[in-house]
């Protein structure tokens, strides 16, 4: 039960890898997934099944001219990629058209891709299935750090009385409010108060709560469960929901339980709670583009001001490696450099 919602998702990635494999990318492509198939989730292979077929995409139309189709392409011809080649992928990759739509990537989208295509080189050329792999002569674009964007204590407070009071809303988003107030207050609260995902909040079945020690069971990235706890607060946020669901019958609708629904009784989506946070978000800090993931950083933010500690953060994340947490919320190194301001002497005591 608890599980519904990871294995329709996992089954859902491996029907659109294998549709990418068979209509937009080269027959070899399947030795390449087939290899990675174990050291790597079906997300991260959808991944690079769509950076792959851009890339071939491209090399379809500007080194072959559209005069070979994707059905005919070879290892021999990966052979004939060039570093040029590779270097004017990633310029084209900042304005492009594919199908009907226009497209831009970032330095970061950029570096993305460019590690997809270069991990499939460097695997047909480990296998000496190609003898030359040209991709590891190109430099990797400069990353910048991106600023870390998040709520302030206050912008925290309003957040959650703005979807609690319903303050600052449009006549059509109050049509809709009283129905979803608590839900909306609990998610906030969630976000908030624990740091977890929107994939993982998303997954949560009634189940997985236990008011009993305030903890609940998420499914982290690659499947690994993992026990977090939280406060009264979001305890009381989730009882009130719970009780809501109930009493108004909108579970009954639904077979495996789900913690959180849709205004159809259903699993709700990460499009609906993306959309529900920036609606909040924009009345309370509207120059602040807050998304579900700035709540994790707000909550690993105040953690780490809280304890000092940034491996207590990187556990109760799910991170692996502490450099990620380190890269995201050391980023509090403005709150030191202020706490510096002035403790250089300039002057005696007595001037």
């Amino acid at each position: 039960m608890g599980d519904d919602y990871y294995i329709k998702r996992n089954n859902k990635n491996l029907e659109t890898i294998e549709k990418l494999l068979e209509n937009e990318l080269p027959s070899f492509c399947y030795d390449y997934f087939l290899a990675i198939d174990a050291q790597t989730s079906s997300l991260t292979r959808l991944n690079y099944a769509h950076d792959l077929k851009i890339f071939f995409y491209f090399i379809q139309e500007k080194k072959f001219r559209g005069n070979k189709k994707l059905n005919d392409f070879t290892l021999s011809d990966l052979e004939l990629i060039t570093s040029n080649d590779i270097e004017y992928f990633l310029s084209y990759l900042s304005h492009y058209r594919y199908g009907d739509a226009e497209h831009n990537c970032n330095d970061r989208a950029k570096a993305r891709k460019l590690s997809s295509v270069r991990a499939m080189f460097k695997y047909f050329f480990n296998k000496g299935l190609i003898g030359v792999d040209n991709t590891a002569k190109v430099a990797t674009p400069k990353l910048h750090e991106k600023p870390i964007i998040r709520l302030d204590s206050e912008e925290v407070f309003n957040i959650l009385d703005a979807a609690e009071s319903g303050a600052g809303l449009t006549a059509h988003q109050m049509f809709y409010h009283e129905k979803n107030k608590v839900r909306d207050g609990a998610i906030l609260m969630l976000f908030l108060g624990t740091g977890i995902r929107i994939s993982e909040l998303v997954g949560l079945n009634n189940e997985d709560i236990n008011f009993n020690d305030n903890s609940f069971v998420v499914t982290r990235k690659g499947g690994s469960k993992s026990i977090l706890y939280f406060d009264d607060n979001v305890a009381g946020a989730l009882m009130r929901y719970m009780d809501y669901k109930e009493q108004s019958g909108a579970e009954k609708q639904s077979d495996n339980l789900p913690l959180f629904l849709s205004s159809q009784g259903k699993r709700i989506t990460v499009r609906a709670v993306e959309n529900m946070v920036q609606k909040y978000a924009k009345i309370v800090s509207p120059l602040k583009k807050i998304s579900p993931h700035k709540l994790r950083s707000t909550y690993g933010t105040q953690l780490y001001k809280a304890t000092g500690d940034i491996y207590i953060v990187a556990d109760v994340l799910g991170h692996k490696d502490v450099n990620t947490t380190r890269k995201h919320y050391a980023a509090i190194s403005e709150d030191n450099r202020r706490a510096v301001a002035g403790k250089v002497k300039l002057k005696r005591d007595d001037d």
